[in-house]
C-alpha cells in the first residue's frame, strides 16, 4: 500500500503523515515513512527547487517507493511537488495506491510560513516557491480530499485511515 500525501509548503503533509506512521505502525511493522525533505538530505541536497529539479525529486521518491513497495512494504509518502504527469506514473505503477490532497488556503499556510518560504519569496530574497512563482497544481483525482486548517492533525490523520478500506478497521475513535 502506498499512501501519497500532497499539498503546498505548510499545508501540513509532514505532521499528519507522521500522525498516520504513530497510528498504523504498532499495527503494521512493514510500515515505512518517506518525507520529500528527508530524501533532498540523503541524496546531499544535490537539487535545487525549479520545476525541473522539483520533477527529479519526486521520481527518486517515486523509485524509492516502489523498491519498497515491491517488498510488501507499506509506505506513507509526504510529498509537495504535484504535476499531472508524475501522480499519474503512481496510478500506473502502484496496484494499492491512494493518493490524499491536503488541500489548505494560501491564507493559512502563509501564516504558519515555519521555512519563511512565502515570506522571502514575497520580498524577492527565494524564488522557485510553489504557490508563489511556481503554479501549483492541484491534483485532479485525488482519493481524498482533506483541509488541515481546521482540524488537529491526529484528528486528519484518523480520518485518512479510515478512507482507507484495507485499514479501515483499525481506527474505531
Amino acid at each position: 500500500m502506498i499512501i501519497w500525501l500532497t499539498g503546498i509548503s505548510g499545508a501540513g503533509k509532514t505532521t499528519i503523515a507522521k500522525s498516520i506512521y504513530d497510528l498504523l505502525k504498532p499495527k503494521f511493522n512493514s510500515l515505512i515513512y518517506i518525507d520529500g525533505d528527508v530524501v533532498r538530505e540523503i541524496f546531499g541536497n544535490d537539487l535545487g527547487f525549479n520545476e525541473e529539479d522539483r520533477k527529479i525529486q519526486i521520481q527518486r521518491i517515486q523509485k524509492i517507493s516502489l523498491l519498497l513497495y515491491s517488498q510488501n512494504l507499506n509506505v506513507i509518502v509526504a510529498a509537495l511537488y504535484s504535476e499531472k504527469n508524475l501522480l499519474k506514473w503512481n496510478r500506473e505503477n502502484f496496484s494499492n495506491y491512494f493518493e490524499v490532497y491536503i488541500n489548505t488556503p494560501m491564507s493559512i499556510v502563509e501564516k504558519r510560513d515555519n521555512k519563511s518560504l512565502y515570506k522571502n519569496a514575497k520580498k524577492g530574497k527565494i524564488n522557485n516557491v510553489v504557490g508563489i512563482d511556481i503554479p501549483w497544481n492541484a491534483p485532479e483525482n485525488s482519493d481524498l480530499i482533506v483541509s488541515s486548517h481546521n482540524k488537529q492533525p491526529n484528528v486528519i490523520a484518523k480520518e485518512i485511515i479510515r478512507s482507507i478500506p484495507k485499514f479501515s478497521d483499525i481506527i474505531t475513535s
